[in-house]
């Protein structure tokens, strides 16, 4: 059989595309974070990651204005050869210290980040252990190791100890979570994840790429539950409240150490380029003497969970500025998000194997910077187009 069979066979997305109904790709003529435009169709947008809107601070755009003018636009070599810049240190510096921990390192992507640092630290007869919700980089992290993986039911501690007491006793373990999963906006229950960890000898690792900026004043999900020097590794990426692009882990000296010295996506990837690392320099000052953004968004976020319950809308377990509007059903979502999107309203609409089977859902997130009148007209044009196609009463 032709290898390339499959690609003349797959024709879901085209069907899409001629109906109107496709969701992806689609290009921005402009952006200003909490509004976009698409050619001349302006949209409030409630499907970005800029949770603290710092893409078009004047700071973080100078800031990479600057760094351009003095290092050019490219690295054009990786961490371990040519490509490290007292840039990358400094910001290393800065983010062991924001984080808690002893020491920090930078990579191209958050998930090269995740990527590289499962793979350099699970090898041979070891285990790693993950949440069924995490996000897919974490997942190929745990296949591009030599370990072996196991899941556990989402946020459930008690499967995570069935998992666990199933392990060789002198195997090495790393349970991986998100500490705000990107889907449902819930929270890992770090406290009790710790005390499972702890009772069965296992590391634990957090991925705090949706929490850094956001938890605790922008420190995360480890602070937020006052426990950061009991979890190991802290992840985060640059291409959320950071306003820019990358990612970093964080944790004891010697195992940073290591993953520096044994992540291939590390070793094998160009590094950030002198303006990323700039401006997410820039950003993780104003995290550090700006903790307002911080809080905005954390209240938008309180604000629009109750008034979407109010209007009779499921939207799960969500505890953060990441609400799903859960619809289950794939083309009522479809048709939501494109009436929603042609009434100025930017959704994401989320199929399997992103979610289940059941769970189809609109992943609407918010920024510091939606103004109330940005808030009051989604929550009108939900309402309207929640009425109209029978999603709520």
């Amino acid at each position: 059989m032709d290898l390339f069979a499959k690609c003349a066979s797959f024709t879901e997305a085209k069907e899409a595309q001629a109906m109107g109904l496709y969701p992806y790709f689609i290009p921005l003529t402009e952006s200003e974070g909490p509004v976009a435009w698409v050619g001349n169709h302006r949209l409030i947008m409630i499907g970005s990651n800029n949770y603290l809107g710092l893409t078009m601070h004047p700071k973080v755009r100078q800031a990479a204005l600057d760094a351009i003018q003095r290092f050019g636009t490219s690295c054009t070599g990786s961490r371990f050869l040519n490509g490290t810049l007292e840039f990358h240190l400094e910001l290393e510096r800065r983010l062991a210290r924001f984080v808690g921990k002893e020491a920090a390192l930078v990579f191209s992507t958050g998930y090269q980040t995740n990527v590289g640092t499962i793979s350099a630290l699970v090898g041979r007869g070891d285990f790693v252990i993950t949440d069924k919700e995490d996000h897919a980089s974490i997942i190929d992290g745990c296949r591009l190791s030599y370990g072996e993986m196991r899941r556990f039911a989402h946020n459930d501690v008690d499967a995570l100890e069935r998992v666990l007491s199933r392990l060789p006793e002198e195997a090495g373990k790393l349970v991986v979570v998100d500490g705000v999963f990107s889907m449902g906006g819930d929270i890992a229950p770090l406290p009790d994840l710790i005390r499972v960890c702890r009772k069965y000898g296992a590391r634990l690792m957090v991925d705090d790429a949706h929490s850094i900026g956001v938890l605790a004043d922008g420190r995360g999900t480890a602070a937020y539950f006052g426990v950061t020097d009991q979890v190991d590794l802290i992840m985060g990426t640059f291409s959320k409240s950071f306003a820019s692009l990358g990612g970093f882990i964080a944790g004891d000296a010697d195992v940073i150490h290591y993953i520096q010295h044994f992540a291939r996506s590390l070793i094998f990837s160009a590094s950030i380029p002198p303006a990323n690392a700039a401006a997410a320099l820039a950003a993780l000052e104003i995290m550090e003497t700006e903790p307002e953004h911080a809080r905005r968004v954390v209240a938008i976020g309180e604000r629009m969970r109750a008034e979407f319950r109010r209007l009779g809308f499921n939207i799960g377990n969500s505890q953060t500025p990441i609400i799903p509007i859960i619809i289950g059903d794939r083309n009522l979502t479809l048709m939501a998000w494109k009436m929603l999107f042609d009434a100025g309203v930017y959704t994401n609409p989320v199929f399997s194997p992103a979610v289940p089977v059941g769970q189809e859902l609109l992943r609407t997130s918010y920024m510091a910077t939606h103004t109330d009148e940005h808030l009051e007209f989604v929550l009108e044009v939900f309402e309207r187009v929640g009425k109209t196609l029978g999603i709520i009463q």
